[in-house]
This record gives C-alpha cells, structure tokens and sequence, in this order.
C-alpha cells in the first residue's frame, strides 16, 4: 500500500496527517536524592560559603539522622551540567542469611533471629553521566546484588577455610590441600561477591534501562565492613582513602582511559571491527596531521609500557582511540571513565560504534584487615567522587579532615563526618564549580538499609 495511494482514497486533497510522537516510557526508578538526604536542606555552617562567589550550598541529613559508623555525608548541589544532580549514594547494614543444603536436592532457606545473622556495613557513590537513572537504579540495586552473591557463598566464609565443595562433600580426601595451596581465603570469597554484584547490577542497569527508553552510566565506589576487614571495591574515577593521625593511606584506584591504556588498546587490537575504521589504537603524543605522513614519530601500542618510533601511515591521521591527557582525556572521544555501571546504549556522536565493549563493569577490590591496622578513634575513610579529587590531593583533604574533627567532638547534633564532609566540598568550591558527593565514616553505629522495592 503506497503513501499516494492512501492519500487518493482517504485524504483527496490534503496532506498526510502527522504521525504521532512515540509517548515516553515510564522511568525504572524516578528520581530522588538518597533516603538519608530527605528532609534536609542546606547544611548548616555553610552561610560563609553561599556568600562567596559562584558558591552552591551543601546538603547533608538532617540532625539527629545517624549514619551507620558514625559516619558523615554530603553534597554540593549540581553545578548546572545537567538538570539534576546525577550522583547518588547508599548505606546501611547488610544482614546475610545462611543457605544450607538439605538431604535432598531441594535447597530452603533458614529462618534465623537477627542476632544470628552475619552482619555487615556498606557505602556507596555512584557518579552519573548521561542522565541520573543509571545511577539511581545502582543505589537501589547493588546492595541487594551484594547481598544475594554472599548469601551464596556465606557457608564457606564462616569455615575454618573455604570447602571445595559448598555442598560439604569431600570428593577427593586432597581437596582441602589444594585450596590451601592456591592460597584461597574467606576474604576472596567476598571479593568475588562485589565483582559478582557489580555485574549482576550492572545487567539489570541495561535491562531497566532499555525496557524505560532511558540511556546513561555511573561509576561505583563501595566500601563494606565485614568479619573484621574493610573491602573497598571501586569501578571509575572516584576515589577513597584512610586518614590516620600520621599516614595517608589510597583505598583504590581511578579507572579512566588513560589508566587502562593498554587494556583497551588490546581489545581494539583482538577486535578491530569496534573501531569500524574510524578511530586509530595507536597512541601519539598528539593528534597526527597531513603534514606528519611519512616521517618517524613516537608512539606506542597495546604491549608496550615504553615508546617507540614509527613511520606515520595514511590509517595514522585517524582519531585516536584515546585522546587528550589527564582529565581530558576521552574514550573514543566520548567519556572520561573506563570502568562503572550502565552506558549499554551509548555510542560515538552520529556513528554506530559502541562503547560497552570497552567498558568493565568489574571493580578493583582493596582488601584491608582492621585487626592487623589497629583502628584508633581519629582514622577517617574518606569517599568522594571525581569532583573533589580533581581540585583537592589526598593530603590536602587529609589536613582538612585532622583540623576541625578535634573542635567538633562536643557537638551532638553533628556527626563528626558530615563537618568532615562539608568542609571539604566547601574548599573545593574555592578551586572548582565542582559536582561531588562526600562520605565519611569512622566509629560504630547501625542502621538497617531497606530493600528496594520498599523504600517510599
């Protein structure tokens, strides 16, 4: 059936009516700012702040709000990239259930009393780019993707070393041998757990994502309390450390394709068809122009830590795959992070070329023992985004943190790490209009973190 057609015998005359736009899907999770956040408004303390210029207030939770530690957070209200603030944070106490295996082959869950649970602690920001959903669906998804990979593997966190088989069958008498030959600890049960959990939300990220019509990502950073060690697990830019009276410690590692060069500089070597003919691997010290065809420059490659020379080809003067240094630097000239959370739908400006594929959604997982530390009352783990770590070292924020926690011990209606927190987005409004949130946490207090379907 042909337009003209159609148009003869209904329309005589007249034009075509204009199709109707698609209506817009309904969001996965619609937006809100974090559970602890609401009711709050600017921080208090921050009137010198707004009255300089091109300052934004802080928000932090309300008085008498407790976090779990004894633990602070805050944020500086969006510095107007976007039309809301895309970061998001989470926290609470991870209750884990035990899983036995019964006689038969059906397997059913105990019903134990609350003291009986393991129990942990768990924090986390998520950095959104391209829209705040990615980042919303990760702070009411990845607590419970936690949850349910450590439920799977409690029964061997709780051994005296982890079993071979779960189940508590002893195939073969050697199995405990080779366990202890590889090395294999409770802890490596829980890190397997948070790469688990962040693949497992970052899945149903692409599903909630693709069913609403929305596109976007977020980077992740974690920290969890468990059995007595703390677990930072961190999938992007953002960054945490530990603060300790004479010490600075890093607690992760910042993902961004300057980072993991050669990581993606090998899978556009294995799989050159991502790059559609588009984009060179190579990498320059900058940008290649006619003028440079035919003369020896330096580069260097997927396996190469070092540089080398090389004779400029015509597929030279494509654009690189990473381009721009430092915070400039672009993944396919598109996103700063090589690690995080969602991005399924995201491609190179007016192109097909995907850039999940080189995306991990795997994080990197420090591992800290709190027996072997010593913990003393004045250790402050500080987790903040890419906002405050792009105008603030980790020393400069470690002097601000070791300055005002001493004259603020007598306050009981401030936890010690939300002044902790807005001071340091404070000073970094001195530097930047940055966009950062701000967690900190030191002591030991409790709060239950609700499951998602259940939070208003």
């Amino acid at each position: 059936m042909s337009a003209d057609w159609f148009r003869r015998r209904f329309l005589p005359g007249g034009p075509l009516p204009a199709p109707r736009p698609p209506r817009p899907r309904a969001s996965p999770v619609p937006y809100r700012r974090p559970r602890f956040l609401r009711g709050s408004g600017s921080s208090p303390g921050t009137a010198d702040a707004s009255c300089r210029p091109n300052a934004r207030p802080v928000r932090s939770p309300v008085r008498g709000r407790a976090l779990p530690w004894n633990a602070g957070y805050a944020e500086i209200i969006n510095a107007e990239k976007s039309e809301f603030n895309e970061d998001q944070a989470a926290c609470g106490k991870l209750c884990i259930r035990r899983f036995e295996f019964g006689v038969e082959e059906d397997q059913e869950w105990l019903t134990l009393c609350p003291e009986e649970f393991l129990t942990g602690h768990y924090w986390a920001l998520f950095d959104g780019h391209g829209g705040p959903a990615a980042a919303i669906l990760a702070a009411n998804t990845l607590h419970s993707c936690l949850r349910r990979q450590l439920e799977a593997v409690v029964e061997g966190m709780v051994a005296p070393q982890p079993p071979m088989h779960l189940s508590g069958h002893c195939i073969r008498p050697s199995d405990s041998q080779f366990v202890e030959e590889k090395g294999i600890r409770a802890e490596d049960l829980v890190v397997g757990a948070l790469e688990s959990a962040f693949q497992e939300c970052d899945e149903v990220i692409g599903r909630e994502l693709e069913a609403s019509g929305q596109v976007g990502g977020c980077t992740a950073l974690v920290a969890v309390t468990l059995q007595g060690k703390l677990y930072v697990a961190n999938a992007g830019d953002s960054r945490a450390i530990l603060v300790r009276r004479d010490e600075v410690r890093p607690l992760s590692s910042e993902f961004t394709p300057e980072t993991e060069r050669q990581r993606i500089q090998q899978l556009a070597f294995l799989y050159p068809e991502l790059l559609a003919g588009e984009f060179t691997r190579l990498e320059f010290p900058r940008r290649l122009k006619g003028d440079d065809l035919g003369q020896k420059v330096l580069f260097r490659d997927h396996h190469m830590s070092g540089w080398s020379y090389k004779c400029v080809e015509q597929s030279d003067l494509k654009y690189p795959l990473i381009h721009g240094q430092g915070r400039q630097a672009r993944l396919l000239g598109t996103l700063a992070v090589s690690r995080g959370l969602g991005d399924h739908q995201l491609k190179v400006l007016d192109t097909n070329i995907q850039l999940k594929p080189f995306l991990l959604s795997v994080p990197q997982v420090t591992v800290l023992d709190m027996d072997q530390l010593e913990p003393q009352e004045e250790d402050i783990v500080v987790m903040a985004t890419d906002g405050l770590w792009d105008v603030l070292s980790n020393e400069q924020v470690a002097r601000l943190v070791r300055s005002f926690l001493p004259g603020n011990r007598e306050d009981p209606h401030r936890a010690k790490g939300a002044v902790a927190t807005e001071d340091s987005n404070i000073a970094s409004q001195n530097h930047l209009r940055a966009r950062c949130s701000v967690s900190v946490h030191h002591g030991q207090q409790q709060v239950c973190l609700p499951h998602p379907q259940t939070q208003p």
